[in-house]
């Protein structure tokens, strides 16, 4: 939680939203102008200090309109905005490095997870920036990753730590992303080329479609707080994740092979769907929601934080940048 005795600064305000009894996120809010160029030390110092801390924080009541100012917000804070590589789910280009959230129908919930916690390089850094707030709904749930990893049963943890995770996808054929949208080239050999570059195998398949396999971690170690957090998405690539009927029908037509994503422990072998089932039910009751307003920024810590996407109806709007690579366990 935050100390009282910081909990004003010169030009911002430092609190807790009340649907939270949690310190994520850290509320920032303005005391006088609502510009944030004007205040922009004091937002920078507030997160300096308290962003590792909470895992995430959130900018209310500041004057950022669209797309590319928030783009210019989030260059401020040292690093170049990444692109959108080895994509997992549909996503548009609206300014350089500025995307928007998936885009899946409003009637699906996105499980919690870590961004890009399928390989082995992710951004330390992820803002959201709600542009139109939904009527009803899409929110954008968040959880504390290090919460999670102390509330999972150990020896379930431990087994994942130790035999880690191998996440296959097969691209294409109408049933998930085309490896073109995945890689974001139309070329082949560009995409054996990232393939051989970050240890994932691939095989072209006699479709012409691409497969590919990559194990990795389960679980991390913060590189700046050296705390463990659960860093994984098995619950979302595992089958079990989708319906049962749905999960029939595609095993019947393409079989298990050839499904569009699936998780397997990093040998190869069958995950345990009782085990997914247990961090399902420990993500639901870490989960902090809270309704955007238009105009809120969102920045987490991605290996501190994890986020969703609840369903909504209506227009909505939410627009994301990434920084700070972390690549095979180091900042780059």
């Amino acid at each position: 939680m935050v100390d009282s005795a910081t909990s004003v600064r010169a030009t911002v305000q430092l609190g807790q939203l009340s649907v939270a009894d949690t310190a994520l996120p850290l509320l920032v809010e303005p005391l006088d102008t609502r510009n944030w160029r004007a205040v922009i030390d004091d937002i920078q110092a507030a997160i300096k200090d308290h962003l590792e801390q909470c895992g995430g924080v959130l900018l209310r009541g500041f004057d950022f309109n669209g797309e590319e100012d928030f783009r210019e917000f989030a260059q401020t804070f040292g690093h170049d905005l990444l692109s959108y590589d080895y994509a997992s789910t549909p996503r548009t280009k609206v300014d350089s490095g500025v995307y928007t959230s998936t885009e899946y129908p409003a009637h699906q919930i996105i499980p919690l997870h870590n961004e890009q916690a399928y390989t082995l390089s992710w951004p330390m850094r992820i803002w959201f920036h709600c542009v139109t707030a939904s009527p009803e709904g899409g929110e954008t749930p968040i959880a504390d990753s290090r919460k999670i990893f102390q509330m999972l049963d150990e020896n379930m943890r431990e087994k994942f730590a130790e035999r880690e995770l191998l996440y296959v996808r097969n691209y294409g054929n109408g049933l998930d992303l085309p490896w073109q949208k995945a890689f974001g080239t139309e070329d082949a050999q560009q995409v054996e080329s990232f393939c051989r570059a970050n240890s994932i195998e691939f095989e072209w398949k006699g479709d012409g479609e691409l497969r590919t396999r990559q194990r990795c971690q389960a679980v991390a170690q913060h590189p700046r707080t050296g705390e463990m957090v659960w860093f994984n998405q098995a619950h979302l690539f595992h089958i079990s994740n989708l319906p049962q009927q749905t999960r029939d029908t595609l095993i019947s037509i393409v079989g298990e092979e050839n499904l569009p994503r699936n998780v397997y422990y990093g040998d190869g072998t069958p995950i345990d769907e009782q085990d997914l089932d247990h961090v399902r039910s420990v993500l639901d009751q870490c989960q902090v929601v809270f309704p955007w307003q238009e105009g809120d920024v969102l920045m987490l810590d991605n290996m501190l934080a994890a986020h969703g996407r609840s369903a909504f109806s209506g227009n909505r709007k939410i627009v994301v940048a990434m920084a700070e690579p972390m690549v095979g366990g180091q900042l780059v």
